[in-house]
């Protein structure tokens, strides 16, 4: 098993702390046994529903939290919203549910992933979220994209979308293609460091929540191929 990079004093880094929402037991459990697996992911809570979500996630404060959409009480999309500023959301979904995603999207989410995720996928996404880079899984993207091809949707311009520098610009198109801050400093030739005040910067002058929200706004401007 891969361990944890450490810092240059040799300490490991936090664990990332994660919740899981979910009302199926069987699900849950198994997403609980494969984050509890790695050593630099930690389970603080589990829900099965909707307000128990926002109530654990109030009190135990964790990084990331995989989040079901079909659940009692509230379901995952206000749930989502309600803890968008507490938590990085990480929305758990299936074909055939693509209003939700839309609707997670909207709420604030900061990616989504199919709940037939293979156990490396799950974990990767975990620790990119964490890291603030979005995570839309492939097959999610491939329907939203086939979705606006087949409504005949024409790109349009976001609001804000003049305001963006050159640079800035380039950096949405790569968010739009899905790209982690590190894969846009490779591709930018500059730091990563750099190329996350950037990211920051495009969200904040389109009034952006995530760099999923992001994505969608580059290929809605005709910016990612």
């Amino acid at each position: 098993m891969t361990e944890p990079a450490r810092s240059p004093s040799g300490a490991a880094p936090p664990a990332v702390r994660v919740v899981v929402a979910d009302d199926h037991v069987a699900v849950r459990t198994g997403l609980v046994m494969i984050l509890d697996s790695a050593p630099d992911i930690t389970v603080v809570g589990e829900a099965a529903d909707g307000l128990a979500a926002v109530e654990i996630v109030r009190s135990s404060h964790p990084d990331v939290v995989l989040m079901d959409v079909r659940m009692p009480g509230i379901d995952g999309i206000e749930a989502t919203r309600r803890l968008r500023d507490l938590s990085e959301i990480l929305v758990l979904t299936t074909f055939d549910l693509d209003d939700y995603v839309d609707e997670a999207l909207a709420a604030g989410a900061a990616g989504f992933l199919l709940k037939s995720v293979e156990a490396p996928a799950l974990l990767a996404a975990v620790r990119s979220v964490a890291r603030g880079d979005g995570v839309l899984a492939p097959e999610v993207t491939r329907r939203l994209i086939d979705r606006l091809a087949a409504g005949g949707r024409r790109p349009v311009r976001p609001p804000g979308l003049d305001e963006l520098t050159s640079r800035e610009t380039d950096v949405l198109a790569l968010l739009g293609q899905g790209l982690s801050n590190a894969e846009i400093a490779a591709d930018l030739v500059i730091t990563e460091a750099t190329a996350k005040t950037h990211v920051s910067r495009v969200l904040a002058k389109l009034g952006l929540r995530s760099r999923a929200q992001a994505a969608v706004a580059a290929r809605d401007a005709g910016l990612a191929g």
